[in-house]
């Protein structure tokens, strides 16, 4: 089972190089923040507390959920709903439960056996999901980069302060919860992608991918 795992903060580029990456290899792609993101959303709309770990690891569970180019969640279409700001407010929160990350995790992995490997993206990839990962990658960007970034990604408003303040808040508790915090694996290539193209970064991939 061939997995190559993108990791990094939010902004960094992860989805962008992992969707380039997939094409490129002609393989399946997991965006697993959306399914945090997915959690989140159904926990706004049942009235969960995002605190509340244990309703929310419930939650997560009895989920029918599908990610791919479309995000459903019980059937209903929630593409666009989770990368709106009630759920980006608080998917750093809900993601913070043990509860919801062993259930996702192990969708995860199903998910990789499913389709035989694949690229996949998200915080944990190559430290908890795929330890074992054929080729790990973790990309980082300027703080300055990656707020400019989500402003264009999530049509915001401009308001590059206020985003990278967000960024910050979201990292700070991606990197020290308990629970598979945000970190670089073992082993993984570090790439700042600051002033790079994506085309730039998945050949970089690709060399690694040719001499294993």
């Amino acid at each position: 089972m061939r997995v190559i795992a993108i990791d990094g903060p939010a902004g960094a580029g992860k989805s962008t190089v992992a969707a380039a990456l997939a094409r490129r290899l002609g393989v399946a792609r997991l965006d697993t923040g959306a399914m945090y993101r997915a959690v989140a959303f159904a926990a706004l709309r049942e009235g969960i507390d995002p605190g509340d770990g244990v309703r929310l690891g419930a939650l997560a569970r009895a989920l029918d959920l599908e990610v791919g180019e479309r995000v459903t969640v019980d059937g209903v279409d929630a593409t666009a709903a989770i990368r709106g700001p009630e759920v980006t407010a608080v998917v750093s929160a809900v993601s913070v439960h043990p509860e919801v990350r062993a259930e996702l995790v192990r969708r995860q992995r199903v998910w990789a056996e499913a389709h035989d490997g694949g690229v996949v993206e998200g915080r944990d990839i190559g430290s908890v999901v795929f330890p074992n990962a054929e080729v790990k990658v973790f990309l980082t960007a300027a703080e300055a980069e990656r707020a400019r970034r989500r402003v264009v990604q999530d049509d915001l408003d401009g308001d590059h302060a206020a985003v990278a303040s967000d960024l910050a808040r979201r990292d700070r508790i991606d990197s020290t919860r308990p629970a598979s915090p945000l970190a670089v694996a073992q082993g993984a290539l570090v790439m700042d992608t600051t002033g790079r193209s994506v085309d730039d970064v998945v050949e970089e991939v690709m060399e690694v991918l040719a001499r294993l």
